[in-house]
């Protein structure tokens, strides 16, 4: 069973025609349409995803399902929401394969379906040769195409300038010539987008692209606790809020194998967790894709 998951953005041949004129066998679709941005773009999102819909079922014979991504700016949903799906599609059949079409919607997506594919893979190491992600290169972009339509469409607005006797029509025409003028030159001098969006009181979103390690289960303990109790002022007061869970008495034996394992999990080990000196402790919690892991099995 071939199953191919898809953001779907705002193209429409990368998202079907590699799959058309490869003949692949694709068995089901998973479709996953944005619902950020201006009223327009989750308009014309949600109708390609349905033309694809309906395309995906007429010419590859596949089964399809459509799901939204809430926030396509957010990293650390769309990774646990691609956690979670291509680990669902992969226990789906024992044979089943995932692929994951990264060709489409904003890079937070991308990168997020990306890394989560990845460690999976590292993970279920027996499933590896399961899980694929790829990319499609378009034959040509239309931006430019439409750059230079744009400088012939003022061309002719400017010879019907002059030409043109009915005032209505004259004052139509001036509008248009201006609006295509100031668009044109923005794309000129910009390119194909304006400014950079804030988030979070920040203009820059960072997306982690290590991969999950195997995690052993002393160690997933210590990320749910600190996922839970979020940052500890010491090693030692992580590891008495660990023999407190697990009914131990805290001895100097336990403290070590607690120091052991977060030096482990740490930056010079599997990076789920960061520390930061202050005295002669050191205050530790997660690191971001500490953070991740924890969110992404929270509910294993």
């Amino acid at each position: 069973m071939q199953t191919h998951i898809v953001p779907v953005g705002f193209d429409y041949d990368r998202l079907i025609a590699p799959l058309v004129r490869d003949r692949l066998d694709v068995d089901r679709v998973v479709l996953l349409e944005g619902a950020v941005g201006s009223e327009a773009n989750v308009e014309y999102s949600r109708n390609l995803a349905a033309k694809l819909e309906k395309d995906y079922r007429n010419l590859l014979g596949a089964a399809t399902e459509r799901f939204v991504v809430e926030d396509v700016y957010d990293y650390d949903e769309a990774f646990e929401q691609a956690f979670e799906l291509i680990n669902a599609e992969l226990d789906r059949e024992d044979d089943a394969s995932v692929w994951v079409n990264i060709s489409a919607m904003p890079r937070t997506v991308s990168f997020a379906f990306a890394t989560a594919a990845h460690s999976i893979m590292v993970e279920r190491e027996e499933d590896r040769q399961r899980i694929h992600t790829y990319y499609t290169v378009p034959e040509k972009y239309l931006e430019t195409e439409l750059a230079e339509e744009l400088h012939r469409g003022i061309d002719l607005l400017s010879d019907l300038q002059g030409a043109v006797d009915d005032p209505e029509l004259a004052e139509r025409v001036d509008e248009r010539l201006d609006a295509a003028e100031e668009l044109l030159s923005e794309f000129d001098e910009r390119g194909t987008t304006i400014g950079a969006k804030e988030f979070d009181g920040k203009h820059i979103l960072e997306l982690p692209v290590a991969s999950f390690s195997n995690v052993k289960p002393f160690e997933e303990l210590i990320l749910f606790t600190l996922g839970e109790h979020g940052e500890f002022e010491s090693v030692s007061e992580l590891a008495q809020e660990l023999a407190r869970e697990l009914g131990e008495e805290y001895t100097d034996s336990f403290r070590s194998k607690v120091i052991y394992n977060v030096d482990r999990l740490g930056p010079g080990g599997k990076g789920y967790i960061e520390q930061e000196e202050h005295g002669k402790s050191y205050r530790t919690r997660l690191s971001r894709i500490g953070e991740l892991w924890v969110r992404a099995h929270s509910d294993d």
